[in-house]
């Protein structure tokens, strides 16, 4: 398990969800517990963090996949602060007006990368609806000082929707990542209520216009589940992002962080996961992991090497 110690007493971590009702955390289900972090490696990235000044989304998120992947040197980073502009009902990331970007970030999430190793890394970011061009150009920057620093490391963005951002998207495809994450989160019904400040056609069309821009960079989507939606829906919102020609899906159970987020409907079995991934992998999905723990960033490397090799079989090499 990770438990999140909040110390900021004079800022809370989400002021727009202090008036909201409180609602029953559910007891977890065996199938979803983990061991607490604590192995030697985990604690030596942990130093790698804190001495480069990086931000994880693994401990601002409290996945609870943490102590597994930082055992194997594995860290999502997250740039740009770790205030987001946005509100989502479900997310534990800090809400707020962030501060100016760090200049020096690019170099140091490179160091980072190349200190632990990384043969895959993934770099995500909170929403930056203050900047101008949302963030693109510091996705950008660091996609380039990580390629400079580690040529080898191959490299997995999640980024925001650039939402109203004119010109964004061209500016971080243009830097080449290898694949391009953009989660939709959750179904369309959910969206006013779990996911209020986006749009769920404009997260389609921006996924469907990075295939656009360059056919060949790996893309890729997820959503949670346990928040009330339907069947029915999940097999649609599959049919939409295979329509934009995405390659792969992740599927995971929503972790309800407080009393004050979201709240969490039903925990989905193993089984139902099992089902959606037939199903997915049915309708066209190169690639496709779906089960409670799964999360954006989890096993991101070996899935990378995974998906490589079923376009390789695809051409029929």
């Amino acid at each position: 398990m990770v438990t999140l110690i909040d110390t900021s007493a004079l800022k809370p971590r989400h002021p727009e969800k202090a008036n909201r009702p409180e609602s029953v955390v559910l007891r977890k289900p065996d199938w979803i517990r983990v061991k607490a972090p604590g192995s030697p490696v985990y604690k030596e990235t942990q130093q790698i963090v804190r001495e480069n000044n990086l931000v994880t989304v693994c401990e601002e998120a409290g996945c609870p996949n943490i102590g597994e992947c930082w055992s194997k040197k594995h860290a999502t980073m997250m740039i740009m602060g770790e205030i987001c502009t946005r509100a989502c009902a479900f997310c534990n990331v800090r809400t707020g007006l962030p501060g100016p970007l760090d200049p020096n970030e690019p170099e140091n999430v490179a160091r980072a990368v190349a200190k632990l190793g990384l043969e895959h890394v993934v770099i995500t970011s909170v929403d930056r609806d203050d900047l101008a061009d949302g963030g693109a150009r510091h996705f950008a920057d660091v996609i380039l000082a990580i390629r400079a620093a580690t040529p080898k490391t191959t490299i997995e963005i999640l980024t925001p929707d650039f939402l109203r951002k004119e010109g964004a998207l061209e500016i971080v495809v243009a830097a080449r990542p290898d694949v391009f994450n953009h989660n939709l989160e959750t179904v369309p019904s959910k969206y006013l209520k779990v996911r209020p400040g986006a749009r769920y056609f404009h997260s389609i069309r921006l996924l469907q216009k990075v295939k656009e821009l360059d056919p060949t960079m790996f893309t890729k989507s997820g959503i949670m589940v346990g928040l009330g939606e339907e069947r029915n829906e999940v097999l649609q919102l599959m049919d939409d992002l295979r329509s934009a020609d995405v390659d792969f899906l992740t599927i995971g159970q929503y972790l309800q962080p407080t009393k004050k987020h979201y709240p969490l409907q039903r925990f989905v079995t193993p089984d139902e996961f099992k089902s959606y991934a037939t199903v997915a992998s049915a309708k066209g999905f190169a690639l496709v992991s779906s089960s409670p723990l799964t999360r954006s960033s989890h096993h991101a490397g070996e899935d990378f090497a995974r998906l490589k090799a079923a376009r390789m079989a695809k051409m029929g090499h």
